[in-house]
Order: structure tokens, then sequence, then C-alpha cells
């Protein structure tokens, strides 16, 4: 797709939905690539297309970073539940 890509504009990466405003866009390597202000990262924009206005959600990075801490959190809640099970009340014993 050979489509023209402006900054301030809505984009959703394809492979992943990610979406973003275009913070900057350059050309190298004959590729044109777009920085999506969400996650920072230049993305090829044959893989972007234009987003609607509700599926973008501005966040700050505070707010990306506080997200991350209570994923953590879940994450360490979640390993210390599976240390605490004893797999073998779920193991089927007996023949077949």
């Amino acid at each position: 797709m050979n489509r023209s890509v402006k900054v301030g504009e809505i984009y959703r990466y394809r492979p992943t939905g990610t979406v973003g405003k275009v913070e900057d866009v350059k050309e190298q390597q004959g590729k044109v690539w777009a920085l999506l202000d969400y996650t920072k990262l230049y993305y090829d924009v044959s893989l972007l297309e234009p987003a609607e206005e509700g599926e973008y959600r501005e966040s700050s990075y505070k707010e990306r970073k506080s997200g991350d801490q209570s994923n953590l959190r879940s994450i360490e809640e979640l390993q210390k539940t599976l240390r605490e099970v004893d797999v073998s009340e779920y193991t089927p014993s007996g023949g077949g």
C-alpha cells in the first residue's frame, strides 16, 4: 500500500492491533516508517491502516507504567498460587 501517512493521524498496526497517533514519519532504505505515540516504536506504513478516533486512547507514560506494575503483581500472585497448589490432587490415578 502506498499512502501518505501524516503526523497527527491515528493508525492501527494490523498484526497486533496497536493503535496510536503518528508522531513522526521517515523513509529509510526504501521503506516509509511511522512512529506511533503509544509504543514509541516505528512501524512499516504498509502494515498500518487508518483507525477511528474512538479506538485511540491517549495514555501517559505514568499511566502505562502503573499498569505494568499491577500486571507484575498479578503475575507474582499467580506464581505464588501455582507454587502452593499440590498438583497430585488433580492428577488422575489408576489404570485405564
